[in-house]
């Protein structure tokens, strides 16, 4: 029989799922879902043979959040990264829990001592200039969907917005008349606005005026799939992977790349460092909630500084200088002019 003390877990993860996230910590959906998720599995593997409404929060032991976390790399075949995702879920519920239920304090801490693991660090894959012009020349124009998508990959490049901030937008966000602008909702609801290149409102204007199901209505989505429905950040992502292996067979430089969504976003804020705009302005532009996200592109192009530095040689020194040699084919050509 149940006691009281063990309807704590049940009240506390509906508190904090409905109330908590969305309230205090302004999570997106998305994220909510991601937490939710992964509370789940662990609650699935914590309760075995039995029923999930079986288990209390005596149950989730570290030594049993542990063994989930191992079950998960080893025996479900999930990485480091997301085994480090559904820690992360398991820490912010027990700290809640903690704040909210005193008397499960000390186990809360015991939890939250579980660590992180190391993940190998990745090179962070971005577009140049011809790339992006490379992919945005592959969309063939008189498919069904170009305009759509011309203006899709253009808007997220210009913006650097996450893909989710992108496929959220409506017809009112967009601002098409000086100065041109689009209004973006980011992480924990913060609101921010961007500037439009005259390039993309271009596209977008003709995606607009080319759709027939707009009218007054400005609340409709702006990016719609086939069906009519709101693009999904999973449609974003297969539009940009179909057109990136197009473009890959004529610019072979991009079969070395991983391309999806945050690779615009990576290759925007390249872009705008060097234009010479100052990290803060780009950590605004990209809805960073602190620079120091931010300086990791200026080590990439300080990286990439040392190597054309590499390939120039040493600037000090003496060099052996070369003899000149008459090239007599050169000097009756030069002669017969």
């Amino acid at each position: 029989m149940k006691t009281d003390n063990d309807d704590v877990l049940g009240l506390a993860l509906r508190r904090f799922l409905s109330e908590y996230l969305p309230g205090q910590r302004a999570f997106s959906h998305n994220t909510i879902l991601s937490y939710r998720d992964s509370l789940k599995s662990l609650l699935r593997f914590a309760a075995g043979k039995r029923r999930v409404t079986e288990v209390t929060v005596a149950d989730l032991s570290p030594a049993k959040i542990i063994a989930f976390l191992s079950h998960l790399e080893h025996d479900a075949g999930n990485g480091v990264g997301t085994r480090n995702v559904r820690l992360s879920a398991i820490h912010s519920f027990f700290d809640y829990l903690g704040t909210g239920w005193p008397e499960h304090i000390d186990h809360a801490r015991r939890v939250l001592a579980i660590g992180f693991k190391r993940t190998a660090t990745r090179s962070m894959d971005y577009l140049d200039a011809a790339e992006i012009r490379a992919l945005l020349r592959s969309i063939d124009d008189s498919s069904r969907n170009a305009r759509r998508d011309r203006a899709l990959l253009t808007l997220m490049f210009n913006t650097g917005a996450r893909v989710q901030e992108v496929v959220s937008l409506v017809i009112d966000d967009l601002r098409l008349s000086p100065p041109y602008s689009v209004k973006l909702m980011g992480k924990g609801r913060k609101e921010r606005v961007c500037p439009l290149w005259p390039e993309a409102v271009t596209e977008l204007r003709q995606y607009l005026k080319e759709r027939s199901d707009t009218g007054n209505d400005g609340r409709r989505p702006l990016f719609i799939n086939d069906r009519g429905t709101p693009l999904t950040r999973f449609g974003a992502r297969l539009i940009l992977q179909r057109h990136a292996e197009h473009a890959a067979k004529s610019h072979q430089s991009l079969h070395r790349k991983r391309i999806h969504p945050h690779t615009l976003r990576h290759s925007t804020a390249m872009h705008l460092l060097r234009s010479g705009v100052d990290l803060s302005t780009i950590a605004h532009w990209l809805g960073h909630n602190s620079i120091n996200t931010t300086n990791r592109y200026l080590t990439i192009d300080l990286e990439a500084k040392r190597a054309a530095l590499a390939k120039a040689g040493p600037v000090t020194g003496r060099r052996r200088r070369s003899r000149w040699r008459a090239d007599d084919a050169l000097l009756a050509w030069l002669e017969s002019l």
